[in-house]
């Protein structure tokens, strides 16, 4: 895990270059208000990162739709990257946008959690793009949502990258008894944490670091201890943000996400990713290459 605070950034925007037929985000538009609102706001969040040089960061970018697409985030990526004080810059993404502004960031503290969509984009296309994070030495992992329709695709694409890529399955949980038996072996014989994701986790009164070093941020600068509550603990452009935060038991029933349950003391997932927590890597995975030995199938 990172040192010092994990910051899960989600401002405003919502919009997204892809039509998932199970995500509530599909082909939405932001009007240019809003994203102009959008840019305006991460742009104070990063001035705050950069003006707070006396604590460690690591920053989570979690948009409800595609930042990448969009330069603000690109250029906040890379400014954030530089920083003494950051020690990882991560987002999650379609991997739809152009890669070659990476070149310009620390490639070293940047990680990418990248999500195929086998019915949004061809897998030709997405493993190119995977070729190109491999030439810049990226730190990335791959994954798809684990619907029936796709398990061939998955398969191929588990066979088409490098060995050493991670490549997790998120269950799909808005069908109940939705897996076969047959089903779930599959997937976890691709993705051998699939059925840690594919159940929720009972959590009430459980230590979780969320809420203590981890928090969320948006883009008007409310926190609260992750995504999955509500209430606001504070703001981070008020007072100390260290005010607002401390060692309190998870509030809600279970955790079934993973950007929430992995934060779970009791489920020792630190110990599994290590410095990969935020984009998905597993410490198995995360090994030191160079460009050339790294070959997409």
């Amino acid at each position: 895990m990172p040192l010092g605070y994990s910051i899960l950034y989600r401002g405003i925007l919502s919009s997204c270059n892809y039509d998932c037929p199970y995500c509530p985000f599909a082909k939405q538009l932001d009007s240019p208000a809003e994203l102009r609102t959008d840019r305006e706001q991460l742009l104070r969040f990063c001035a705050w990162i950069q003006a707070h040089v006396s604590h460690e960061f690591a920053v989570f970018f979690t948009p409800w739709g595609e930042a990448l697409v969009r330069k603000w985030y690109r250029d906040a990526i890379v400014e954030l990257s530089w920083l003494p004080h950051v020690t990882k810059v991560a987002v999650q993404t379609n991997l739809s946008c152009r890669l070659d502004w990476l070149a310009d960031a620390n490639v070293e503290k940047v990680g990418l959690w990248c999500t195929y969509h086998p019915n949004q984009t061809d897998a030709d296309a997405f493993l190119a793009q995977c070729a190109h994070l491999d030439r810049l030495n990226a730190s990335y992992s791959v994954g798809c949502v684990g619907l029936r329709e796709h398990q061939a695709d998955i398969e191929r694409l588990k066979r088409r990258l490098p060995d050493d890529v991670y490549l997790w399955i998120n269950a799909y949980k808005s069908q109940p008894d939705y897996y076969d038996r047959a089903l779930f072996d599959a997937f976890e014989r691709i993705d051998r944490l699939f059925p840690m994701n594919a159940k929720s986790h009972a959590s009430l009164g459980r230590a979780c670091q969320c809420g203590s070093r981890v928090f969320t941020v948006d883009g008007q600068g409310n926190m609260r201890r992750c995504h999955f509550v509500k209430d606001v603990i504070g703001n981070l452009y008020n007072a100390n943000f260290e005010l607002f935060l401390g060692n309190n038991p998870c509030p809600n029933a279970i955790c079934g996400c993973h950007i929430g349950y992995v934060h779970l003391d009791h489920l020792q997932l630190y110990r599994e990713f290590g410095g990969g927590v935020l984009e998905r890597i597993p410490a198995s995975h995360a090994v030191s290459y160079q460009s050339d030995t790294r070959q997409i199938k």
